[in-house]
């Protein structure tokens, strides 16, 4: 029986993002360590130039592929299509929403950041996208953030029909009402790759949403 490609799979857990990490080496053993509990993954980085970015992604895309879990590009369709992922995520001002998914086909997984505004929501998905990530719920060391979102506005985006992501600053212990109001997903950077055990959070947030 052929699989259903990553577009249309019900999505539901961590969204795991990549740290920083220029060792691609180091970055594959700590990405390794966890995948298997996260239901995405997202490759983001921001630093490198280009042959660094296009050789972890790669090399990211071929791990993901071996443990069966999508891998995301941050910023970046043309990368994401070189190297055969899963989707791409797009922040309000990182490319355009119709043609990322003009170049990757309607089969890939295309993200959206909309922040705290529903209404950037619905225009994305009218564009194309197929989840729509609102954020930051709590403060986060992750990215400088401005915006500030609220479990009502996971709530009110269910009339999309499309997987919800939360981002910003949540934990295994602060998820729960998130969950709650709808999100589909939590995408998570330090709270698995910079705790003390990496593996023991990741569980974490995986039985959190099962709990919920």
């Amino acid at each position: 029986m052929t699989s259903l490609p990553p577009s249309v799979r019900p999505a539901r857990g961590l969204y795991l993002i990549t740290p920083e990490e220029t060792d691609t080496s180091r970055l594959l053993a700590r990405v390794s360590a966890v995948l298997p509990h996260a239901t995405w993954l997202q490759y983001r980085q921001k630093g490198a130039d280009a042959g660094l970015r296009h050789a972890q992604a790669a090399a990211l895309q071929a791990l993901c592929t071996q443990a069966g879990v999508p891998l995301i590009i941050n910023d970046d369709a043309a990368l994401a299509a070189d190297v055969g992922a899963a989707g791409v995520h797009l922040g309000e001002d990182d490319g355009d929403i119709a043609a990322a998914r003009a170049l990757l086909g309607p089969l890939a997984i295309v993200g959206a950041s909309c922040y705290d505004d529903v209404a950037l929501a619905e225009r994305a998905v009218a564009a194309g996208a197929s989840y729509v990530a609102f954020g930051a719920f709590f403060p986060t060391t992750s990215k400088v953030t401005t915006r500030r979102a609220t479990p009502a506005l996971l709530a009110a985006a269910a009339v999309l029909g499309v997987p919800r992501v939360a981002i910003g600053g949540i934990t295994p212990d602060n998820m729960g009402p998130l969950v709650a109001a709808g999100a589909d997903l939590v995408a998570v950077i330090g709270g698995v790759f910079e705790a003390p055990d990496p593996l023991a959070a990741a569980k974490a947030y995986r039985q959190a949403f099962a709990g919920a």
